[in-house]
């Protein structure tokens, strides 16, 4: 029920019959998931079986240790996608169906992870299937850099859904960044083919990147800058 102090969330229609959303509202939306999905995330995380504990507890829990690794790499993921989701929606306007729709795919990308992560952790554990395991993990993250990709094309065609904020070259130079993304995880996938520990630290040496390349003065340039960020 909404109270007096809460403030009511807008659905227009436009000419054609799409239905129009507040940005805050489908963020607020895409949060819940995102949040779902890393919290789910510790539950694949597995404790010792008694026989392991009764053989040495330490022993067992050191065993663990690619649930740990796989848990820790993919919850740091999950964060930074929801980070640079938060920075796509600062500057998103305006909310249709299409962007809701795309939006939506790269959610169930994203509440997926929990899956190629369990095999991943469970392939290492037991020495087989690690190269299946690492490209399964990278076919998700590419699916998620791709829908990702495409809530941002299109949001940022013809500057019909960002406002006056960002320059539509600012928004061009964003779109080149995250473009680089699904290349770079299809890259991973390829070498799992022939090495998945390669490839695993390769996730490992991007999520690494990741982080390194986001400052907070970095990551919303203002239209009305003197010169564009540089790290786009």
């Amino acid at each position: 029920m909404v109270t007096a102090t809460e403030p009511m969330v807008e659905e227009t229609e436009d000419a054609l019959g799409n239905v129009e959303m507040s940005p805050q509202r489908l963020e607020a939306f895409s949060d819940g998931v995102f949040a779902i999905a890393i919290t789910l995330l510790i539950l694949e995380v597995h404790t010792p079986s008694p026989e392991a504990m009764r053989a040495g507890l330490g022993d067992a829990l050191l065993h663990l240790w690619p649930s740990y690794a796989a848990y820790s790499v993919t919850f740091l993921l999950i964060g930074m996608i929801w980070l640079n989701h938060h920075l796509v929606f600062h500057y998103i306007t305006k909310v249709d169906r299409p962007l809701m729709i795309l939006n939506l795919m790269m959610l169930l990308s994203v509440a997926f992870l929990p899956f190629p992560t369990a095999v991943l952790a469970d392939a290492v554990t037991i020495g087989h299937g690690e190269k299946v395991a690492a490209a399964l993990y990278g076919i998700v993250l590419i699916l998620s850099g791709i829908f990702f990709n495409a809530i941002w094309i299109y949001a940022s065609r013809d500057h019909q859904h960002l406002g006056g904020h960002i320059t539509p070259e600012q928004a061009r130079r964003i779109r080149v960044r995250f473009g680089i993304g699904p290349f770079l995880y299809l890259t991973a996938v390829l070498i799992s083919i022939f090495n998945a520990t390669v490839s695993i630290c390769f996730y490992i040496v991007l999520l690494i990147s990741y982080f390194i390349d986001v400052s907070p003065k970095s990551s919303r340039p203002q239209a009305t800058s003197p010169e564009p960020p540089k790290e786009f």
